[in-house]
């Protein structure tokens, strides 16, 4: 696999953290002819037998018809900073300041027919039972702000029942059934909703052997999005096609995405959504009603994520990829510092940030792992051990705020 495909690949996929279904859809409402109470018990008992029959592993399930209530934020959030630099993928937690990974993922290739191959994602999620990670058997998973409660997709690559879990006990607090196939989800920044990217088919299909391996170029079969409410209960779908790729004769300018998984994302305040492009802007913002609009003034974000670029006291802006790093001013654009790190990926506080290291004198930009570095790159944590990120089976973390 050639390097800029696996980075293309890593990128997208942590966009979902962006990082990242995206609209309500109102549940529907069966109209129920007036039976009596005796008749409706034993209805209800028996599709309840009939569905743990069926089930290897019953959970309890709770049909969001009003909302599921979710554990409150703790309050305030701890800042302290975890390392785990003795195990690859780490055992366990890792965070500094206000981030943390809250989960992480592995990618394996199996054969599909001829020389195609599918990626899949496994995932595992933080445990605050051992204080470590715990691996998932979902298709896709994202924690929310507060790392109280994971959003999961049931299925096998995609799946149409999203699942509120409780980190803590491990429990389903409820389940959204929906009509179309989703990839992706995604919590918006207030902890509150679900934003679930649609696909007719799964994206992420490959072709040819080695290096000459990349994306089967069929075009995206993403077809929408969802937003799911957990405080209502309500979910909507909106329609909204991907972008294609760029053409012979088209306009300078114009924006495109020749990625097959366009997974959708949050604005920085959960007012707006934004699809990715591998142009510049690098994403392109709607409505929650999927009407296009213009980008929120003032917002920068980590290049294809929902994290913010910008410091929490909003002084300075994370610069881009490339050893060195810089960090700039945003008033000036005077740099403020630079370090002697791959990738900068986001805000710990004010005066550090979670960064992507390299081992020894950076001889292998591959050989890499997770360190928290100072704005002006004189402190240097490492925070996870470092790793063959072009290996089989390397892990993927994602962060979220604490």
């Amino acid at each position: 696999m050639t390097r800029l495909l696996r980075d293309t690949l890593e990128d997208w996929a942590d966009e979902a953290r962006v990082p990242p279904g995206l609209a309500d859809r109102a549940l529907r409402r069966r109209a129920w002819k007036p039976y009596g109470a005796a008749v409706l018990v034993a209805a209800m008992i028996a599709a309840i037998a009939v569905f743990v029959t069926g089930q290897g592993e019953p959970e309890p399930v709770v049909r969001p018809a009003t909302g599921i209530p979710l554990p409150p934020r703790p309050s305030p959030a701890p800042t302290d900073v975890r390392t785990d630099v003795e195990h690859s993928p780490p055992a366990k937690l890792i965070a500094a300041g206000r981030m943390a990974v809250s989960a992480y993922y592995r990618t394996s290739l199996e054969p599909v027919s001829g020389d195609q191959k599918r990626m899949r994602y496994t995932w595992s999620l933080y445990d605050p039972r051992t204080d470590g990670y715990e691996q998932t058997p979902y298709a896709w998973v994202d924690v929310a702000p507060g790392m109280q409660v994971a959003a999961v997709i049931e299925g096998d690559l995609l799946g149409r029942r999203v699942g509120v879990m409780d980190l803590n006990t491990r429990q389903m607090l409820g389940w959204f059934e929906l009509e179309h196939s989703v990839g992706s989800v995604a919590w918006s920044p207030d902890g509150t909703r679900i934003l679930a990217t649609a696909y007719s088919s799964y994206p992420d299909l490959m072709e040819g052997e080695g290096d000459q391996m990349h994306p089967v170029r069929t075009g995206s079969p993403r077809t929408g999005y969802y937003v799911i409410d957990t405080r209502t209960g309500e979910t909507a779908y909106h329609e909204l096609p991907p972008l294609g790729d760029s053409l012979p004769g088209d306009e300078p300018g114009k924006p495109f995405n020749m990625n097959n998984r366009q997974d959708l994302g949050w604005s920085l305040d959960g007012t707006l959504i934004w699809a990715p492009t591998v142009t510049e802007p690098d994403r392109l913002f709607y409505t929650l009603d999927g009407e296009p609009t213009d980008a929120p003034e003032g917002e920068q974000y980590r290049r294809m994520t929902g994290i913010s670029a910008i410091s929490p006291n909003g002084r300075l802006v994370l610069g881009d990829d490339g050893l060195p790093t810089k960090i700039t001013e945003v008033g000036t654009g005077q740099v403020a510092g630079r370090q002697r790190v791959l990738q900068l990926h986001a805000w710990a506080d004010d005066e550090n940030v979670i960064a992507l290291g390299c081992a020894g004198k950076c001889e292998d930009e591959f050989n890499n792992g997770l360190v928290l570095v100072s704005v002006d790159g004189s402190r240097m944590t490492q925070l996870a051990a470092n790793r063959d990120s072009n290996g089989d089976g390397a892990w993927r973390w994602v962060l979220t705020p604490r």
